[in-house]
């Protein structure tokens, strides 16, 4: 067994790829970001998609393989979104940076070195209207010198003058095999042991996010040793038991309110999140084939409401009675 302590290096941050080749999945992406390695010519550039699937990760790979160790911190700005970044950090850090000119590239170390600068905005969907629209002409003005990379979840909350100016690059979500093999690849670094149920458990809990699936393995390694089981990652991911979802489901079919009432004050009681049990009540609905459509329809609806009046701050308690009773009316008709 491999020493799990080594290091207090988050392994997302340990394992995050250096160079875009290393990029898992992206495959469209990677191809034209090779190009740019080889040819220094870019476009500005739109990275949309889910989280965790390798957007900042690209930005920021392709920004050190353009420049290298040494001129990277002159010739990149990377702005967050807990950066300010309104319209006055436009106007003035953001177009100052823009206007400066750069030395024409010479190869230097091995690094292309292009003749120009680039400015990542990560989470630029967050980024106001008014700030975004600031930021047109500074596009237009400085782009013999500077490119910009957009990185954002939603393409949508981008205005289209911004996103019409850049090439655009849609993330997907991982795939399954493309997930457990990276996984596979840190538990063997770490010295984990993971069977082939804990793999695909961890794949479907983590929805096509890999950064997600990379922490839960490490809270599951700190917590449970160097064998990992499908149960040990569920409880550190806080999903809710696959049984306990079950129990709810069945005393709504058994028709008794006393019993889907006592199994509520049990997901309350044992501290699970109202909001996670209603997302999981709804693939066990979906996916339950003895259900009518009509059924499906109004049981999802209610689920829609409950999740709206739980963000509202409302009392998870009656919610979720209000889901269970709700519930037990549709399987009701369909067993009269």
């Amino acid at each position: 067994m491999a020493p799990l302590l080594q290091s207090s290096q988050p392994w997302v941050e340990k394992y995050r790829p250096k160079q875009v080749k290393d990029v898992a999945y992206q495959d469209e992406v990677v191809r034209v970001l090779t190009n740019t390695l080889e040819t220094a010519s870019c476009p500005h550039m739109l990275f949309y998609g889910p989280p965790g699937t390798g957007k900042t990760t690209t930005a920021l790979a392709i920004s050190h393989q353009l420049f290298g160790p040494e001129l990277y911190k002159s010739r990149v700005l990377e702005l967050n979104a807990s950066d300010d970044r309104g319209i006055n950090v436009v106007r003035t850090k953001i177009k100052d940076f823009a206007a400066v000119a750069v030395s024409s590239g010479q190869r230097q170390g091995g690094y292309p070195c292009p003749p120009f600068k680039i400015i990542i905005l990560d989470e630029a969907d967050s980024m106001t209207e008014d700030a975004q629209n600031a930021l047109r002409r500074t596009m237009e003005t400085h782009s013999k010198v500077t490119r910009f990379f957009f990185i954002c979840n939603y393409i949508s909350r981008i205005i289209e003058p911004l996103a019409s100016r850049c090439a655009k690059f849609r993330f997907k979500p991982l795939s399954e095999e493309v997930m457990s093999k990276r996984i596979l690849h840190i538990s063997n670094e770490e010295g984990l042991s993971l069977d082939g149920e804990a793999l695909s458990t961890l794949s479907s809990i983590s929805q096509g996010d890999l950064r997600r699936a990379i922490t839960y393995l490490q809270s599951a390694a700190r917590l449970f040793g160097s064998s990992i089981s499908s149960k040990d990652l569920i409880s550190v991911s806080g999903i809710i038991p696959r049984e306990v979802v079950d129990a709810l489901f069945t005393a709504c079919k058994s028709g008794n309110f006393d019993i889907a009432n006592k199994e509520v004050n049990n997901v309350l009681a044992e501290g699970y999140p109202v909001a996670q049990m209603l997302s999981q009540i709804f693939e066990v609905v979906v996916e339950d084939n003895d259900l009518q459509d009509e059924q499906k329809a109004k049981i999802c609806k209610k689920l829609a409401e409950a999740d709206k009046c739980l963000v509202d701050g409302a009392d998870e308690y009656l919610q979720l009675l209000d889901v269970v009773s709700q519930m037990m009316q549709a399987l009701s008709s369909m067993q009269s």
